[in-house]
């Protein structure tokens, strides 16, 4: 198997349990079920918001979060990172001191899955985004990267109801995560990302949720030119791709799928 950087843990017993019920024929049956918990974020003194999440990553949740909230900067020092799951609580602290009182109020509920939300401001930055225009995608590369991610054991494979994201590199896929809500899955990754100084440029996102205008603008934010879905598009997702430069790929099943923003990236190599 590709050696990722991050998996899914189905096998770890904090993230589904085992539960009891009865079938379309009346019989009992016991199945897997993906465990949800709030998660309480803190940004030095000020609580931000409550996430609902498995669990799993809660740094990496928090400080993605941070970012595509726009609260953390790219240049900012992170001191520390507290997690207390007795009292279901995160606590981000930065050397620049922070307070996001007013940026708070404007907070608005978005189309996404659980609690993602998405700030009145968010779009100051994206008109400033520069995506790499040199990087492609081959074909080949799409039908390799759905081969291994859809055999790669996941939460989705043992109990469902659940969304993941894959951060790729040309055909292989380097960090896979999954979450309740697709964009608590994205904010790990751009969690990942920031923790660990990866650079963007050459990369492609991949998730298994709907390319709607905030997963264009969090993959947009994170500098990753091309986003990958096996789900569809909304209108406004595109056309904000097609602003900032993104390549778009959606409905990808098998062999099939769709292009509608940075068709220009696309390098038809399959039959090679």
């Amino acid at each position: 198997m590709h050696d990722f950087l991050l998996t899914p843990s189905p096998e770890n017993s904090q993230l589904s349990e085992q539960v009891s019920g009865i079938d379309q024929d009346g019989k009992n049956t016991e199945i897997s079920v993906v465990i949800e918990r709030p998660l309480t974020l803190f940004l030095n003194g000020q609580e931000i918001v409550t996430m609902m999440t498995i669990g799993d990553y809660p740094d990496l949740l928090a400080v993605g979060y941070l970012l595509n909230q726009n609260m953390l900067l790219a240049d900012d020092e992170i001191i520390s990172i507290d997690h207390d799951d007795d009292i279901q609580t995160i606590v981000v602290r930065t050397k620049r001191k922070t307070d996001y009182e007013e940026k708070l109020k404007k907070k608005t509920q978005t189309s996404g899955c659980a609690q993602g939300t998405v700030f009145g401001d968010i779009m100051e930055q994206f008109d400033d985004i520069k995506l790499n225009q040199n990087v492609t995608l081959k074909t080949s590369w799409l039908y390799d990267l759905q081969k291994t991610i859809n055999t790669v054991p996941s939460l989705y494979l043992k109990a469902g109801a659940i969304h993941g994201c894959v951060l790729c590199e040309k055909n292989k896929p380097l960090v896979y995560v999954e979450d309740v809500g697709r964009h608590n899955a994205v904010d790990k990754i751009a969690g990942y990302m920031f923790l660990n100084n990866i650079n963007p440029n050459d990369k492609s996102f991949y998730t298994t949720g709907r390319l709607t205008s905030e997963m264009v603008i969090k993959t947009a934010k994170m500098g990753i030119p091309i986003l990958l879905s096996r789900s569809g598009f909304t209108a406004w997702g595109v056309d904000l791709a097609r602003q900032v430069g993104m390549t778009l790929v959606g409905r990808m099943r098998g062999k099939r799928f769709t292009v509608l923003a940075g068709q220009e990236r696309i390098e038809f190599n399959h039959d090679e």
